[in-house]
């Protein structure tokens, strides 16, 4: 694509100190020469204030919709209550699945791992998980959040960090998961990511539980390249690496999907030190980098990186690195880096960046096909101040005549009926796990109606889920203590 012909960006300066670091990035990428056509759009906070509970307006999705690449600002969220993310909305409205957020040692920048060369990217899957924000009471003490991960979202974004780490010339791509202990969402993305893997045969994958790659990134981060993870394990651990190389002010980051992407800096919206002209706005400029990368402009990119590692080069710092009373104005950094477009840093490598080839995979919603299937029992979510063995006599004397019977009781993942012998507390809400008796086959939804039908005579029941085998491949987890 070149750079004379006009391109489309949707802008959204953002909350608190956005507007500045937005401006800051826009001057920037109009001074090296590149034909952007900027439409400006809002989200965020002053939406939300208009009664818009997404945060983002129809005019800024229409915007979006129409460019296909958005450069935006941090924007404020309600925490704890009121309406979901904006930012998040963002990135799950437009399929936007790979979150791209490199970090690496910076000119300039004194941090206890200055010297060891640390430059890696956490590519982080972005819409599912726990961030699909699906989350229940279930009981007026006990709240539920469902990890959702798929077989399609996890070779997605197995696929995307293989082809980000071919295009930026690594070598090396570990996957991080919780497989361990979450073995079915967790190790959902593990499995997918080895069977990508050989398709990049000059790339080494390896594995790595996510506790210890947080300490790993530590103890020794120069032996990571890319970390590909996901959502909620690569919220924290890109929070994590941009501690590395001294923190939020420096960490750009990508959402990117086969038809949108948002460029956006990690860092929030920090309205203490909104209009004070002091903020550091290199993330946001780092962050045009990447969205000036992914719009084919490789040597426009290339400038930038190179003036921005220029300026810090000479001591221009903002006053989050040398202190707010001796750093350089967010503005007078800005025309810095302008003044340095042109200028090469000898001392620091920028990468050669060739062109992403975003993975392609079947548009089928039934993405992952079995040739058998049969439900075999059934969980039944139950509240109750009944003690285990009380609910468990009560649900044994419900369901005698029915096709299921009770195998067991567990209260928060650990089985309390029949008795153990262990020491375990209990809370209102108990998962009860009934089995089909004899020739299992197949479990008519009648018989779960009948069961149902019995346990609300006694008893308050929330949720239930069906047991299910997969190509004779059992669906389900075991609690602790169960056989």
């Amino acid at each position: 694509m070149s750079s004379r012909t006009p391109i489309p960006v949707t802008l959204i300066p953002g909350d608190g100190i956005g507007p500045e670091c937005v401006a800051a990035a826009q001057r920037i990428v109009e001074a090296t020469g590149a034909s952007i056509e900027w439409d400006e759009q809002t989200a965020g906070a002053d939406v939300f204030e208009k009664g818009i509970a997404s945060g983002v307006p129809p005019e800024t999705m229409d915007s979006i919709g129409r460019t296909r690449v958005a450069l935006k600002g941090p924007l404020a969220t309600p925490v704890g209550f009121g309406e979901k993310s904006a930012n998040v909305t963002l990135r799950k409205l437009y399929e936007t699945y790979a979150n791209v957020r490199p970090v690496r040692e910076l000119p300039g920048v004194k941090t206890p791992y200055s010297g060891r060369g640390v430059d890696l990217i956490i590519v982080r899957e972005n819409v599912e998980d726990l961030y699909a924000g699906i989350e229940y009471m279930q009981t007026p003490g006990v709240a539920q959040a469902l990890k959702l991960i798929s077989v399609k979202g996890s070779e997605k974004i197995a696929r995307f960090a293989f082809e980000y780490a071919r295009s930026e010339g690594r070598t090396k791509v570990a996957c991080a998961t919780k497989s361990n202990i979450m073995k079915f969402s967790e190790g959902t993305l593990k499995r997918a990511f080895e069977r990508v893997a050989p398709d990049y045969p000059e790339i080494e994958p390896w594995h790595v539980i996510v506790d210890n790659c947080a300490h790993q990134l530590v103890k020794r981060p120069e032996q990571f390249e890319v970390i590909c993870t996901s959502n909620m394990n690569g919220d924290i651990l890109s929070d994590l690496t941009s501690a590395l190389v001294g923190g939020l002010g420096f960490a750009p980051s990508a959402n990117i999907g086969n038809e949108v992407a948002i460029f956006e800096a990690v860092h929030g919206s920090a309205p203490k030190y909104a209009g004070k002209n002091v903020i550091n706005p290199t993330a946001v400029i780092l962050s045009a980098v990447l969205m000036l990368r992914y719009l084919g402009l490789f040597e426009e990119a290339a400038a930038v990186e190179h003036a921005v590692f220029v300026t810090m080069e000479s001591g221009t710092l903002t006053g989050d690195v040398v202190g707010y009373d001796r750093g350089t104005s967010t503005t007078d950094y800005t025309d810095a880096i302008i003044a340095n477009l042109g200028k090469r840093t000898d001392t620091w490598t920028i990468r050669e960046v060739k062109p992403l080839h975003l993975p392609e995979l079947s548009a089928d919603t039934d993405y992952v096909k079995t040739t058998s299937r049969a439900v075999v029992g059934l969980d039944v979510f139950v509240e109750s101040p009944l003690s285990p063995g009380e609910l468990g006599a009560s649900l044994m004397e419900l369901s005698h005549d029915t096709r299921l019977s009770l195998k067991m009781i567990s209260s928060r993942g650990t089985k309390v009926f029949p008795p153990t012998g262990a020491i375990t507390d209990t809370v209102d809400h108990y998962r009860c796990r009934f089995i089909t008796k004899e020739n299992p086959g197949d479990l008519p939804d009648e018989d779960v109606h009948q069961l149902l039908a019995r346990i609300s005579r006694r008893h308050r029941w929330m949720h239930i889920e069906k047991l299910q085998e997969f190509d004779g491949e059992l669906g389900f987890t075991r609690d602790q203590g169960e056989n």
